[in-house]
């Protein structure tokens, strides 16, 4: 796989020694048990797959080259990048403006740009009729583009299935950036609908099965589905691609469900006719990561800890996996961790921070199992464990760790 030029400072020593480590004993990724760190009176468990994946880097490498090779110049995003504050910021730091937030509401008016500035594309793709915008000024905007690889593949999927007569079905975050540049793409070519989870999910089967009436689709699915969209005939042929970083076995239900509608409906002999396969849109390090986290949760602990920005879907997901078996608290830095009894974390479904007490249980041993998304650093993670560990005077262990792990 390439290998991509990132800043020294994402990097950590301590975790990119256990992650060399890990991938030279299980080249396969077959094992995904996690990794400890044992310090005596506290003992961190780390998921075997976590933090930066192949589109993040990626991302990052064309940023920050971006910025060497166009000194002088003015330089914007069309949004945040990726879903990292400290990536973002310094970003940021280095003149970099974005043009919208992360619902697509403008931040400088595209009325304000010319065809001298350079304009980046974020990892997380975006719209046919922005980017049309932007070329359309003069600016070489697929020049800079960082849209994931792994987004584009999905993209590229819905083209194929899209020429053999099949609507798209995409299970996403309706405002997320992704949805949104997915959905644009996936328009261009066959009528596409968003559906957000299994609820609306089973209102769509009810639909099609005739159960219920056009008003209560239209009122579900307001401003969810491509331009002329017609329920009565586009619905008849139809295949589910996922947003790339919802959770695997929610698009899997939701897949199911959606064909176990079309068996009722058309039969076993015409599946092929009514639904595609599309079990390859899901992103890999989204795959990973949460396998990782169901390995993880069958050890034995006290709290979870994931580490990753409060809008980056694939980090909320594995707060959602692990809060479903512990104690779970989802921060973005490590001075979120205020000190051994106060943490700040924030609610994953509202992005609420919260300030709570106690999160430490006062025990001989205390256990924690740790995690982040796929667009945090590595050096969040060791700062966050270095934090805790100064709690348990351990911290200096740490680095006869990482040489041992370096060594190993």
């Amino acid at each position: 796989m390439k290998q991509f030029e990132v800043p020294t400072g994402y990097r950590s020593r301590l975790i990119t020694a256990i992650k060399q480590k890990r991938k030279a004993d299980d080249k396969l990724k077959k094992d995904f048990s996690p990794t400890l760190l044992d310090l005596g009176p506290v003992q961190f468990y780390l998921a075997r797959h976590f933090g930066f994946c192949y589109g993040v880097e990626n991302a990052i490498d064309i940023a920050y080259k971006t910025i060497e090779e166009n000194k002088g110049k003015r330089i914007f995003l069309l949004s945040e990048m990726i879903h990292n504050p400290q990536v973002n910021a310094d970003l940021i730091q280095k003149g970099v403006q974005f043009l919208h937030d992360t619902l697509g509401n403008s931040i400088i008016p595209l009325s304000e740009l010319n065809a001298d500035d350079v304009v980046m594309i974020p990892a997380f793709g975006t719209t046919l009729e922005l980017e049309r915008i932007i070329t359309d000024k003069g600016i070489q905007i697929q020049k800079y583009n960082t849209t994931c690889p792994f987004v584009e593949k999905v993209w590229n999927r819905s083209e194929q299935i899209a020429k053999k007569g099949y609507s798209i079905i995409i299970h996403g975050k309706p405002k997320h950036e992704e949805t949104r540049a997915t959905f644009s793409h996936a328009a261009a070519n066959t009528p596409t609908l968003v559906v957000n989870d299994m609820e609306e999910t089973i209102i769509l089967g009810d639909f099609i099965l005739g159960k219920i009436d056009l008003d209560t689709f239209h009122k579900t699915f307001a401003n969810r589905y491509s331009a002329g969209f017609n329920p009565a005939e586009d619905l008849t042929k139809i295949g589910v691609v996922n947003q790339t970083t919802q959770l695997a076995t929610d698009t899997q239900a939701i897949s199911d469900y959606l064909r176990g509608i079309i068996l009722e409906k058309y039969g076993t002999e015409n599946i092929e006719n009514h639904f595609a396969d599309t079990r390859d849109t899901l992103c890999y390090a989204t795959n990973d990561n949460q396998s990782a986290v169901i390995g993880l949760l069958k050890t034995t602990a006290d709290i979870a800890i994931v580490m990753g920005g409060k809008n980056s879907s694939n980090s909320s997901h594995l707060v959602e996996l692990c809060e479903q078996k512990l104690p779970t608290y989802f921060i973005d830095d490590a001075s979120k961790i205020i000190n051994e009894n106060e943490i700040i974390s924030t609610n994953w479904k509202n992005k609420e921070a919260l300030k709570v007490e106690g999160y430490l249980p006062k025990k001989e041993v205390v256990r924690i199992l740790m995690t982040s998304g796929a667009s945090c650093p590595d050096t969040v993670v060791e700062a966050s464990i270095r934090k805790i560990a100064s709690y348990f005077g351990k911290e200096a262990l740490l680095d006869q760790l990482t040489s041992e792990w370096e060594i190993a």
